[in-house]
């Protein structure tokens, strides 16, 4: 019940977030809740690969290569999500880092254990 919460409250705040941003096009809601769910995936399988790939890099710039990364996850949910359009990677990174403060702040407010 919990990941079904997470993905519809996620599903929000993408529609949320493509309304104030420019850049950043959701066509419709199930747009978004297909957005959730592949990045999801992306996240919980190809992320790990990338950061440990990725880690000396990562080191160097003190964990600000994580920022990269999560942009480039945006793009690839772009490229596979119909009715999902970031214009740019500039804009896959901003909308990213809105995504994760507000999924962070959100969920940590609703945390009820």
């Amino acid at each position: 019940m919990k990941l079904i919460i997470r993905l519809l409250v996620t599903s929000v705040l993408v529609m949320i977030i493509s309304h104030l941003m420019t850049g950043v096009i959701v066509d419709e809601f199930t747009s978004a809740l297909t957005v959730a769910i592949v990045l999801g995936l992306l996240n919980l399988f190809v992320k790990p690969i990338l950061v440990i790939l990725t880690l000396p890099v990562t080191i160097l710039t003190l964990g600000f290569f994580y920022l990269v990364i999560n942009a480039g996850m945006i793009l690839v949910c772009d490229h596979f999500v119909d009715g999902f359009k970031v214009n740019s990677f500039w804009t896959a990174m901003l909308f990213s880092i809105i995504l994760s403060l507000s999924q962070s702040i959100v969920f940590k407010l609703t945390n009820n254990d």
